[in-house]
């Protein structure tokens, strides 16, 4: 039988997230067989070490073929050398680096990690196989390394490091995010971080960028590495938000954050994302409502895990929801809740149930119980009657019996209506039965012999 195996998307060279183009980079220098190592930094005096330094970045300026062990194993090793030592000689702050010295250095890093990466793995999955390692990360790790130690060091001047780190550095950065190697996504997201910390100009930028990154993900791939990365990177961003909070932040909430929910691959970013929009309501309460009908939105139809996730961020977003919100929202709210009591699948309905071991919820329900008690009546009975799940049983009769001593009026009121509606639609039954019963009756006395066929 031939299988047909789905081929990896490749990534894109050029940048997608805004209207600006990147300007051709420089080629990696051709690899020297010839080449000789320099003298250390600490070895020559003061005056020599900035030439000695741009040196020792040229050195380190060309590309390492990684797909072959056995080649070029000296200048590797001597790249992996210099490297180091221009790690160590940034983090002592002993000469302060000019203009040129930060453009070569900056020069040289983008010549080690921009890079076309490899297409997609489709057919890994990640629970089962070893996550992807980038051949030259012994390399990679030192120029990020490096990297962040100028960006961190406080004789880096944001004004004039800005020239070299400017907004296609960022881009092109951001674009790494993709990598397969978790490793390197780590790295990625403490240096734009940093870079976000520092360079206060660029903030609007990265904000701009990332919405770009995610509405890409969201309406286009649905395919992307470093989401989980970029929204705990966010969740930082979100905490520092200054109140009363700018229109342009809730637009991103609502426009980006609530339809990450819609992806199938949720699972694998659903923590920092959660994480993200319990920040915005715990900022502003009165976006609560807003979040619980996006969520409501986005409802999955057929993913039970995907709805434990969505009852467990609702959870939380309920604990920080005020009165006059949850009002607004509860009614389409307990409609789903009610569905979820009666899912087959045990945890959705056990998540459901969970809902009442909140004190901040269980008051939010008492003050509107003429409302909630009505909706979800019918399916705590239905569950109490025929769930197949015993632990389903314990947790539906804590909550009927909650519901009975919060108001025992209301609840014989309900129970009322359901022995009516159930007893009206058994006699709707018993009559639809009576009825097929009639006709067959009639069909058997008719004996066939009035039936014609029509050609």
């Amino acid at each position: 039988m031939l299988k047909i195996i789905k081929r990896g998307h490749r990534k894109s060279p050029k940048p997608e997230p805004t209207d600006l183009e990147f300007e051709p980079e420089s080629q990696p220098i051709t690899l020297s067989l010839s080449m000789e190592p320099l003298p250390l930094l600490r070895d020559v005096a003061v005056l020599d070490r900035p030439a000695l330094f741009l040196k020792k970045l040229q050195l380190c300026s060309f590309y390492c073929d990684f797909s072959n062990s056995l080649k070029w194993v000296l200048e590797k090793e001597l790249k992996r050398q210099t490297l180091m030592e221009l790690v160590d000689f940034i983090d002592s702050g002993s000469c302060k680096l000019t203009g040129p010295m930060q453009e070569e250095l900056i020069r040289m890093v983008s010549l080690n990690i921009f890079r076309c990466l490899p297409p997609a793995s489709d057919l890994l999955e990640p629970d089962e196989d070893e996550p992807y390692q980038e051949p030259s990360w012994p390399h990679l790790q030192i120029v990020y390394e490096l990297l962040l130690r100028y960006i961190a060091s406080p004789e880096t001047d944001a004004k004039v490091a800005k020239r070299y780190i400017d907004h296609i550095f960022v881009l092109r950065l951001m674009e790494l995010f993709d990598s397969e190697d978790p490793r390197e996504r780590e790295y990625l997201k403490t240096l734009l971080h940093r870079i976000y910390g520092k360079f206060m100009v660029h903030r609007p930028f990265i904000r701009k960028a990332m919405n770009n990154v995610f509405y890409r993900f969201i309406f286009e791939t649905q395919k992307h590495c470093g989401i989980g990365e970029l929204l705990e990177i966010l969740g930082s961003i979100i905490n520092g938000f200054a109140l009363p909070m700018k229109e342009e932040h809730k637009l991103f909430l609502v426009r980006a954050l609530i339809p990450l929910h819609k992806p199938k691959c949720i699972s694998a970013y659903h923590h920092q994302l959660a994480y993200c929009i319990i920040q915005f309501v715990d900022k502003d309460y009165k976006l609560a409502e807003l979040v619980v009908k996006g969520l409501l939105k986005y409802w999955p139809l057929t993913n039970c895990q995907k709805e434990v996730l969505f009852l467990a961020e609702l959870e939380e977003v309920l604990e920080a929801t005020q009165a006059a919100e949850f009002h607004r929202c509860m009614l389409p709210l307990f409609r789903q809740i009610g569905r979820c009591l009666n899912s087959p699948h045990f945890q959705v309905a056990e998540r459901a149930l969970y809902l009442w071991n909140s004190e901040h919820i269980v008051s939010l329900i008492a003050q509107n119980r003429n409302v909630i008690l009505p909706l979800i009546f019918e399916a705590l009975e239905k569950n109490t009657q025929g769930h197949w799940n015993q632990a389903i049983h314990g947790l539906t009769a804590n909550v009927r019996r909650m519901f009975q001593e919060m108001d025992p009026e209301l609840f014989e009121e309900c129970q009322e209506q359901y022995l009516e509606k159930e007893t009206r639609a058994r006699e709707m039954e018993e009559r639809r039965e009576l009825t097929w019963k009639r006709i067959e009756a009639v069909a058997a006395t008719a004996g066939g012999e009035d039936m014609v066929l029509v050609s």
